[in-house]
């Protein structure tokens, strides 16, 4: 029996490769079919099953195409209801893999549908489970990603409860635990970096799986200060119920080269989205006018979904030469298929060509302390509220990136901003998606909010994210 978890750090994701003599399962594969594939023909094995622990929302899966490459059937719990066809498991169902067996146990909280798939070993032990949102490392699922009219947050929080209870921690404290995600997923609120665990250790660290906790108690945790999930969640829960299109031709649509003149036009008459993925620090001392900066080395694909509402939306891209199939790739895993190609040789050809060319104001946190030293100056911290609560400058006023599109309306493009993150890279994604929209007096400042401690700027007294509502 081999086991390996597959990890793709932008989206904290962890999919499964599971082989015993000559068979493979796949839990929870990403967009690209490759790595599985590529894995099954070195191991010699045929790959049988495509399990899902539930509809994801944070990325979209590639097990309808992984399925049309290998006859492999797709596993789904109870209640999963697609436009394909699959196999709906029934709760303590059994399916034969080599030597070894897996066991679909229905842990519906996170979703409806949700389901933990349990591994048996060769010697009948059960050795494993993959817990996909159902159990994190550190956490559990949020129980708001698939609220319908009958279904509340509280009641699918009531259902993670008793899963977690009466199907996962009844399970032998040797079980390892495989979680579908690690420390930087919207799908929980306070995971572990680490990626997997034992179980009888989850059980004395993990708050929601306090022995002495009530139901009442449990909902109440799980519930409280859930930041609304990204705009993205749901359209992508929906594509991976009804289907995409083949990453193949998603790739043959976007990984071509155009040139000034024909990205230009997009961009102008055809309403392609510039999104400019080179390194920040490259961004602020060049860019086309009203494109937009998500920098492919950052958490990329999230903060596409979250900033960019149309999945449909047409896109041209500005990236470092070589990484053009990287980039159209990662947008395909959040469901943003509609690229149209990438500017050949880059913002270089633009200004060889004589096109115009904008710029961000940017300073040091140094200069940031001089200002408000001897200025009134308006400062916005766009990190996250729980980051905000914990210290910030003074007088700076919290405006999370992730709500940008909510709250235009509350900053004034005749007024003069100082704008910061944590490190640098949200800012200037805040300060690109404001130079777009006509806001010219941005300033962005260089190292956010480590660089701001370093410079002794004075900020609020520390309070511990743990303690925070």
């Amino acid at each position: 029996m081999n086991i390996e978890q597959i990890y793709t750090g932008c989206l904290a994701q962890g999919a499964y490769y599971i082989e015993s003599k000559g068979e493979v399962a796949i839990i929870d594969p990403l967009r690209e079919t490759h790595p599985y594939l590529a894995k099954a023909e070195n191991d010699k094995a045929t790959i049988k099953y495509i399990f899902e622990t539930h509809f994801h929302a944070d990325f979209v899966s590639g097990h309808l195409e992984l399925a049309k490459k290998t006859g492999a059937t797709i596993v789904y719990g109870p209640g999963a209801k697609t436009s394909y066809d699959i196999h709906e498991a029934h709760d303590e169902e059994i399916f034969e893999l080599g030597d070894v067996k897996i066991k679909v146990l229905h842990t519906p909280g996170h979703t409806p549908e949700s389901s933990t798939f349990l591994l048996i070993d060769e010697q009948g032990n059960e050795h494993a489970i993959f817990s996909g949102d159902t159990l994190f490392i550190g956490d559990v699922g949020r129980p708001d990603l698939a609220v319908k009219s009958d279904l509340s947050q509280e009641d699918l929080a009531g259902m993670l409860f008793e899963s977690l209870r009466e199907k996962i921690m009844t399970l032998p404290d040797n079980v390892i635990v495989y979680p579908a995600h690690g420390a930087g997923s919207a799908c929980g609120k306070n995971m572990s970096k680490e990626t997997t665990d034992l179980l009888g250790n989850q059980k004395k660290v993990n708050y929601a799986l306090r022995a002495d906790m009530t139901k009442e108690e449990f909902i109440k945790e799980v519930t409280e200060g859930i930041l609304p999930p990204p705009q993205y969640f749901a359209k992508n829960a929906m594509l991976n119920k009804t289907g995409v299109d083949s990453l193949d031709n998603v790739m043959a649509k976007g990984n071509v080269a155009l040139d000034v003149e024909t990205f230009e036009a997009m961009a102008n008459h055809e309403g392609a989205l510039v999104l400019d993925t080179r390194h920040q620090t490259n961004f602020i001392n060049g860019f086309i006018p009203n494109s937009i900066f998500i920098g492919v080395d950052g958490s990329f694909a999230p903060w596409v979904g979250a900033l960019i509402a149309d999945l449909q939306q047409p896109i041209v891209l500005v990236v470092d030469e070589g990484r053009e199939e990287e980039v159209i790739t990662r947008l395909s895993r959040v469901g943003y298929d509609n690229t149209l190609g990438y500017l050949k040789g880059g913002i270089e050809a633009w200004k060889a060509a004589g096109k115009e060319v904008d710029s961000l104001v940017s300073v040091s946190a140094g200069v940031l302390k001089e200002k408000l030293e001897t200025e009134s100056i308006n400062v916005l911290d766009v990190r996250k509220p729980g980051e905000y609560q914990a210290e910030h400058i003074e007088k700076a006023k919290n405006t999370p990136l992730d709500f940008i599109n909510n709250e235009m309306h509350r900053i004034d493009k005749e007024t003069e901003y100082y704008v910061h993150c944590a490190g640098g890279y949200r800012s200037v994604i805040f300060a690109s998606i404001l130079k777009s929209r006509g806001f010219d007096k941005v300033i962005d400042v260089a190292g956010g909010f480590g660089a701001i401690v370093k410079e002794g700027i004075p900020v609020t007294d520390f309070v511990c994210p743990s303690t925070l509502d």
